[in-house]
């Protein structure tokens, strides 16, 4: 159905091709190929695309602020075949091209964190997931230790600066807790975040993976941290997972802060999403409040 048109309310999304000169740019990085369960990940960058048109681009403040108006926003367009390691050197090399423009990869599945956090010079990490990603091989469960054991001198992520908030109960091994214990990464579970609440969580996330002396921080959103409800996309999500609402306040709360450069949106299959879309347009809203953070910190 066609969207109906008002002057008055510009939409979000559609924004132009990148020259060489923005504050934020779009870039799709559909991988799939390696995931752990069939997916039709790859489908998901065009329909967040399309879904961002259903929005407006205004923060209601007071005072209202046009974030097309705020920022410099561009679409880099789709990296063709990032998959395998061809694939992971085109991703690094696109990343490093977009600088220091702040980029917005949508995924495609999770294997997508680690060359996009290599492209940015990530010597930090913010996990929102499920799941720990620390798995051995190649795969969309294995990003997380690929960053610390195989990517190449320089660009490997020393594990005390890696903070993984929202990991749940009944959705991943004790072997693998053991894993990030062992390496020192800073476990936060859907219950701690609960307890402690949003403002204090992010400000340990952010002071761990913040640590170093570039402090340069890539956060991954694994959109499968949300209850299945609001994301039956995710073929991983789990009934009790993170509400809508927090995930929106998460991703605002730490691209607010001037460390994290860039950001994946990862897990979301859009040709397994329920009819009314509600795991791609949150996806979809991750990335307006991603560029939310990055709008207010001109006003920190």
């Amino acid at each position: 159905m066609a969207l109906s048109y008002d002057a008055l309310w510009p939409r979000a999304g559609g924004w132009p091709s990148f020259d060489g000169a923005a504050d934020a740019v779009l870039l799709g990085v559909p991988t799939w190929r390696t995931s752990l369960s069939p997916t039709g990940a790859h489908a998901t960058p065009g329909a967040i695309r399309e879904a961002l048109q259903r929005y407006s681009a205004t923060l209601m403040g007071p005072p209202a602020v046009d974030l097309n108006a705020a920022l410099r926003i561009a679409d880099a367009g789709d990296i063709d075949e990032p998959d395998g390691d061809s694939g992971i050197a085109s991703v690094i090399a696109r990343m490093q091209e977009l600088a220091p423009a702040f980029v917005i990869a949508l995924g495609g599945d999770n294997s997508l964190t680690y060359p996009v956090a290599q492209g940015a010079g990530a010597d930090g990490l913010i996990t929102f997931d499920a799941h720990f990603d620390l798995r051995d091989g190649v795969s969309n469960g294995s990003p997380v230790r690929r960053l610390i054991e195989d990517a190449p001198d320089g660009a490997r992520i020393d594990p005390t600066r890696i903070v993984q908030i929202g990991i749940a109960d009944f959705a991943n091994s004790a072997a693998y807790a053991r894993r990030a214990e062992a390496w020192g990464i800073r476990v936060i579970t859907v219950d701690e975040v609960r307890r402690r609440g949003i403002d204090t969580v992010v400000d340990e996330a952010l002071s761990i993976a913040g640590a170093g002396s570039r402090s340069r921080i890539h956060l991954d959103i694994d959109v499968d941290v949300c209850d299945r409800a609001v994301a039956p996309g995710c073929p991983a999500s789990v009934p009790g997972g993170l509400a809508a609402w927090e995930l929106r306040a998460l991703s605002r709360a730490v691209a607010v802060d001037h460390r994290v450069v860039s950001a994946d949106i990862a897990e979301v299959d859009a040709t397994a999403d329920a009819d009314d879309a509600r795991t791609v347009r949150l996806a979809a809203l991750c990335v307006l409040e991603l560029l939310a953070g990055l709008a207010a910190r001109r006003a920190v």
